[in-house]
């Protein structure tokens, strides 16, 4: 199959074994430097799935099957081609039961927004799992970018999640917790006082990573690129 190019009536059995020829083992090793998990990865970059998912075009079936292969590339194409529309809570919640990667759960946080299940996030958030949990904050922040229409309420009301949740230690949750912090915080001047308000609260924790949580959001949204941005 070397040499051909990704068709949209190639099932997924066909996607794979284009992707096999792709395999790069120097990709591998760049992607372990920067924690991608790469116990089944074949080391193809992003970019060049995203290049292969607009050949392939949208096929939510396809994409189903692809998620079942367990191989990093194939779930990425899987999460690329999937039809929003047709995503449902349970194939959501079921995706989320096998997130192992910080990337994998960025890119589904932003299939599941565009998919309209942002009532998920309070369930995500209440799981246990470090990948999950960080799920429901990373649809957070991307929401708070690409939902801007959205009534100030909705990202307001997210706040107190992010407060209960802003001691959870651990390195992949922590860091989301910031995420959506800031980025409610710099999607306008209303939103913007209320997270900071909070982020200055967390500054003063006595808890080491809601401190750092809180200082961190609070040295972003006081900068003066967002102060400025904020005044437009």
């Amino acid at each position: 199959m070397t040499g051909e190019t990704p068709r949209p009536d190639w099932d997924a059995q066909q996607l794979c074994a284009y992707l096999e020829t792709l395999r790069s083992e120097d990709g591998i090793a760049g992607m372990a430097r920067f924690g991608i998990v790469t116990d089944r990865a074949l080391g193809i970059s992003n970019p060049d799935l995203q290049t292969i998912a607009r050949k392939a075009k949208c096929n939510h079936e396809r994409a189903m099957t692809l998620w079942d292969s367990d191989i990093r590339e194939a779930r990425m194409l899987a999460l690329y081609t999937a039809e929003p529309k047709r995503l449902t809570s349970s194939q959501a919640q079921a995706w989320a039961a096998d997130f192992n990667s910080w990337e994998i759960v960025d890119t589904a946080a932003d299939l599941f927004v565009e998919a309209g299940l942002t009532a998920l996030i309070p369930v995500f958030a209440d799981d246990a799992r470090e990948f999950v949990r960080r799920t429901a904050f990373a649809m957070i922040a991307g929401a708070a970018v690409h939902m801007r229409t959205e009534p100030d309420e909705t990202f307001l009301a997210f706040l107190p999640l992010i407060e209960l949740h802003a001691r959870d230690p651990r390195n992949f949750v922590r860091k989301a917790v910031n995420w959506a912090l800031r980025n409610i915080g710099k999607r306008n001047r209303a939103c913007h006082a209320a997270a900071l308000a909070l982020s200055r609260t967390l500054a003063e924790s006595p808890d080491k990573t809601a401190r750092w949580i809180g200082k961190d959001a609070v040295r972003e949204l006081t900068s003066e690129k967002i102060l400025n941005r904020l005044k437009r």
